[in-house]
């Protein structure tokens, strides 16, 4: 049985300490912590601007994770964000940072999520990869120059790589961005999806074979693919991190490469096709984090 106390009963009964029934969690504290922000709903809560809900035995009752809300509160005690290493509930913890309005803790949650590397942030349990590969085989005509009026007609075959990857966990796509890059005349470039708030990410790469001369693939605006080591990808140093790519010949290496990031993430691979037993060699492929 729920009890609503309306503003004027809040101010008269509200007094140290307090005890809070958070999702079934209760907590001990005092007024001063509780109003630590006074523009955040807790402020507004326990200075007797809006009524409360109380349990059966008195208690202040939010109907809110109880679990994750000894950071919160912490958090207003401390004007610190501690969290233990290997914290993989901050999806949840910014969450609820932003239904009670603590503004500093969200800003704090913000730089905390930059100064971790992904690998640590834990990521979405049920997380899932869906990759879709494709190839196609192309043939190339093009004038070889011998001397002022001395051409050649020459012909080759490329073979273009195609893939598109959904994954729900963009942080993963953003490590994705770090490790691969195009090769172009320009220089290295990021594959990164023009709309940031995709789950999408497409990739189209055409590796140069030795009978193509250089100028002839630039002309048809090809590009290839490149990966980079993970020290390199996490480097600060712009230099550093386009130093010594190598280049996605196929497209087995890519599924190779694909692989080794998204099993360190904590991936499994959940479905192959055509054939399981010929993963890089696979058409389509799901993975999930467990």
């Amino acid at each position: 049985m729920l009890n609503l106390n309306s503003p004027d009963d809040n101010r008269n009964s509200l007094q140290d300490p307090v005890s809070l029934n958070v999702g079934g969690e209760v907590y001990t504290t005092t007024l001063d912590t509780l109003t630590r922000c006074p523009d955040s709903m807790l402020g507004a809560m326990f200075t007797g601007q809006i009524p409360v809900l109380r349990d059966n035995g008195g208690n202040v009752f939010i109907d809110r994770d109880g679990k994750v809300f000894r950071y919160i509160l912490n958090y207003l005690r401390s004007s610190s964000l501690d969290l233990p290493d290997g914290f993989s509930e901050l999806a949840l913890l910014r969450r609820e940072a932003d239904f009670f309005q603590i503004r500093p803790l969200l800003e704090d949650i913000c730089c905390y999520e930059a100064s971790v590397p992904l690998s640590l942030r834990g990521g979405p349990l049920g997380a899932m990869i869906v990759v879709n590969v494709d190839s196609k085989v192309r043939v190339l005509h093009f004038n070889l120059r011998h001397g002022p009026e001395n051409y050649e007609l020459r012909t080759c075959s490329v073979r273009a790589f195609t893939v598109d990857l959904f994954c729900t966990w963009r942080a993963f796509l953003a490590l994705l961005c770090e490790r691969f890059s195009y090769r172009t005349p320009q220089g290295l470039a990021s594959p990164c999806p023009c709309n940031p708030m995709q789950n999408r990410l497409k990739l189209e790469w055409v590796p140069r074979p030795d009978e193509l001369p250089r100028d002839q693939y630039d002309k048809q605006r090809y590009r290839g693919l490149t990966v980079s080591s993970p020290e390199l990808a996490q480097s600060d140093d712009i230099m550093s991190r386009h130093r010594n790519p190598s280049d996605i010949a196929d497209m087995q290496g890519f599924v190779e490469e694909l692989l080794k990031v998204s099993l360190a993430e904590g991936f499994k691979v959940d479905l192959v096709t055509p054939d399981p037993a010929e993963i890089l060699n696979c058409t389509s492929l799901r993975l999930v984090k467990c």
